[in-house]
């Protein structure tokens, strides 16, 4: 049980980030869903935490601006008084087929890289002196692509994989009061992939567990790593029906 331990969670309105939201809250965690552009999704996120019985914050900011990181948190003291799960979720991509080198822009490198491995660091740096207060932990949702090389484009699989490299340098310098961990899924059924439903499938079918993760699925496994996981630190998660054994 997470009984009034407070969580932030990047790119909280949508997606993984919901369903993360929706897990700790129903072990009793508060939570600050953080959001970029989708300010509805994130005040329904927000809505269905309170209905849970658990209070909820949920506020704007990018994940590329530090200012605006570091006044998220302090909002959060603010309103809870402490931070004890920060869930690094925010990120984005580009799709560039992997063979198209020419396409891989110099800007799609810097978009990808600013908010899946800076903004990864900015917010646990940030957050970092509370969660080092309460005994707290991270978890960063990272991607399979970080391990295979495969993806949406060269640079999202380089930015997972820097982001697992992230999780390892933060385990070591963060403890022993932070535990930080990462989940890697593989595709998973949340709005990025809603017009490639044909790869979906193809996906789904040929994993060992016959499926796509859906979100539910990612948020079980980082809510284990929160709750249930006291010894586990600096650790990569898959989650990818076993598509990659």
């Amino acid at each position: 049980m997470l009984t009034d331990k407070v969580a932030v969670i990047t790119g909280g309105g949508t997606g993984i980030g919901r369903a993360c939201a929706l897990r700790l809250a129903q072990e009793g965690a508060n939570v600050v869903v953080n959001y970029s552009r989708s300010k509805d999704d994130a005040e329904k996120t927000k809505a269905d935490v309170e209905a849970l019985g658990r209070k909820a914050l949920a506020y704007q900011a990018s994940v590329t601006d530090d200012e605006a990181v570091r006044e998220m948190m302090q909002a959060t003291l603010s309103a809870f008084g402490r931070i004890d799960i920060l869930i690094n979720n925010a990120g984005m991509t580009h799709f560039v087929p992997l063979d198209d080198l020419e396409g891989m822009k110099d800007e799609f490198w810097f978009d990808i890289m600013d908010v899946n491995v800076v903004g990864m660091f900015r917010c646990s740096r940030a957050a970092a002196p509370a969660l080092k207060d309460s005994g707290g932990c991270i978890v960063n949702i990272t991607s399979i692509a970080g391990i295979t090389g495969m993806g949406s484009s060269v640079a999202y699989a380089a930015s997972k994989a820097a982001g697992i490299s992230v999780t390892k340098s933060l385990a070591r310098v963060l403890a022993p009061e932070v535990r930080v961990n990462g989940v890697a899924p593989g595709i998973v059924l949340t709005r990025w992939v809603a017009d490639h439903q044909d790869h979906v499938q193809k996906y789904g079918d040929e994993t060992p567990l016959g499926r796509v993760a859906n979100p539910e699925d990612v948020a079980e496994i980082a809510y284990s790593l929160v709750g249930n996981a006291s010894m586990v630190t600096g650790q990569t998660i898959v989650i990818d029906g076993g598509a990659f054994l």
